[in-house]
């Protein structure tokens, strides 16, 4: 009885141990978060695509990523430092204020901040109801403009705008501090006469603001401010608005603004082969990335690494590297 005993403990322990064995690394599922912005932006469908393009390849990585809508960079680079995010969608102007203590963190450099690739072109956007009498940035003061909500990376943007206009956003204009995506039908409801926006196009907010009885037209955001503040500010560069996107807006020609980069950014806490992994997919998929979303027709694996600010995370280092993006 003993030795049966003493064989079955054995065979039990011998189970065990190789189902422990046995069990694949990819078993042990790591979660990823990547941060966005509002439902209507760009940023939500490139945090998607992504998510989607990580998750084909599970039984690979053993990464599920997932994605959530946020209030917009400051938010995802805030929550991507405290450990809420894995990955943010971040405008460039804001990667920088971050990783040089600026702005919402002056004083207060994010040391763990990385980035891992930049995405597409966005523009500083203003949008106006004709009957307000905008046609460019200088006409606002007086008026009712929503600027954006706290939190976002257009805040700021806006806020700069006015600034290198002459325009105080505190005592020229009637300041509104809501999302975006509220932003047109408070435009068609006769409640704001503009509202800025920086986003990627074509853009659905856009085309819902345009869409309505009151007529709207793309305001042009021009001048020798503007000028000085594209010159001195390193994550700013002229840019337009193709009003080939939107055929319903008053004015037909392209309108000159300015614009920033959005960015893909992380945590140096983040480990190397989940960034890894995250890279390769959407770089060796890049022609399935662009066709996602017209605003990505312009990407290159070339212009991905520009407008970067914060260090660049070992895991993307490790990919750039072996695609001979970098020496």
């Amino acid at each position: 009885m003993r030795k049966v005993t003493s064989l079955i403990a054995a065979l039990c322990l011998g189970l065990l141990l190789g189902a422990v064995a046995s069990t694949p690394a990819q078993a042990k599922t790591v979660f990823a978060t990547i941060g966005t912005g509002g439902i209507t932006g760009v940023y939500y469908p490139t945090g998607g695509a992504i998510a989607r393009m990580v998750n084909e390849k599970r039984d690979t990585y053993g990464i599920r990523a997932t994605v959530e809508a946020t209030g917009g960079s400051v938010f995802n680079v805030n929550a991507v430092m405290s450990g809420d995010l894995e990955f943010g969608v971040v405008q460039s102007d804001r990667q920088y204020q971050a990783v040089n203590g600026l702005a919402e963190w002056e004083g207060k450099p994010q040391e763990k901040l990385r980035a891992v690739f930049s995405l597409h072109p966005e523009t500083v956007t203003l949008v106006a109801a004709e009957d307000s009498g905008v046609k460019d940035i200088a006409d606002l003061k007086g008026k009712t403009v929503n600027i954006g909500n706290p939190g976002s990376g257009q805040l700021q943007n806006s806020i700069d705008a006015l600034t290198a206009a002459g325009l105080n956003y505190e005592t020229d204009i009637k300041a509104e501090q809501v999302k975006a995506a509220e932003a047109p039908g408070l435009l068609q409801d006769g409640r704001i006469d503009a509202f800025f926006y920086t986003v990627g196009h074509p853009n659905g907010a856009m085309k819902e603001a345009t869409a309505g009885a009151r007529k709207v037209r793309f305001a042009s955001i021009t001048g020798p401010g503007v000028d000085k503040l594209v010159k001195e500010k390193p994550y700013y560069a002229k840019a337009f608005v193709p009003m080939s996107n939107y055929e319903s807006a008053v004015n037909t020609e392209d309108v000159p603004v300015f614009g920033v980069k959005a960015t893909f950014v992380t945590s140096a806490d983040v480990p190397d082969e989940v960034v890894y992994a995250v890279t390769k997919e959407v770089f060796d998929n890049l022609e399935e990335f662009k066709a996602l979303h017209p605003a990505f027709a312009v990407l290159t694996k070339e212009n991905m690494l520009e407008g970067l600010s914060a260090p660049l995370h070992p895991g993307a280092v490790k990919y750039f590297k072996e695609a001979g993006l970098l020496k």
